[in-house]
């Protein structure tokens, strides 16, 4: 990692703010979670990274969006940044959620996952927005009747806060945890 992350028996009070907000936040992920993936990188800078957090504790879990769309749209944003860190770890998460894994594997070798119906429809409108920019009126009326202007909301807000993930990920070399598989071996 290109930063270090903070010696947590000297941090400040904002940097102290942010570790237990991250404990508490993310259960079930063990301590040290505060010093892994993106929070390693926020330490450095609290102020937002506290923000960031908070956006990140109500896209994960705060909105009506399904379950395995939500995997869908992060593990789609994961894949087109090659954010190792980001897509190994939403694999497992999407794969818990009920995403299959062969089809995480195609995507992340850059195939069509052969997702259908929502799944395929939170995919395309992704692979839209980050590869286009834009999204064309049919598309953004088909994802507004799938799921609601408050989901097709959330959707892109979620998108978007996994793109600032994946370009932290990236930007600081965040390496991945002992326990995770290298979707990217060949990016070394």
């Amino acid at each position: 990692m290109r930063l270090a992350i903070p010696d947590e028996s000297n941090l400040t009070e904002a940097q102290q703010v942010l570790r237990d907000a991250v404990v508490g936040s993310r259960k079930g992920l063990g301590p040290e979670i505060w010093g892994r993936g993106p929070f390693g990188v926020w330490q450095n800078a609290p102020n937002v990274g506290k923000a960031a957090l908070d956006l990140g504790g109500a896209v994960r879990f705060g909105t009506e969006i399904p379950d395995m769309a939500r995997e869908v749209a992060i593990c789609t944003v994961g894949a087109h940044y090659r954010a190792k860190f980001e897509f190994a770890a939403h694999r497992a998460i999407g794969i818990a959620a009920g995403l299959d894994s062969a089809a995480l594997d195609r995507l992340a070798m850059g195939a069509d996952p052969g997702w259908s119906d929502d799944l395929g429809l939170v995919y395309s409108y992704a692979q839209a927005l980050l590869n286009e920019h834009r999204i064309d009126q049919e598309l953004h009326e088909e994802l507004v009747v799938c799921f609601g202007e408050q989901g097709a909301v959330e959707l892109v807000t979620t998108i978007g806060y996994y793109c600032l993930i994946s370009l932290t990920l990236n930007a600081f070399e965040v390496p991945l945890s002992a326990d995770m598989a290298d979707p990217w071996p060949q990016d070394d």
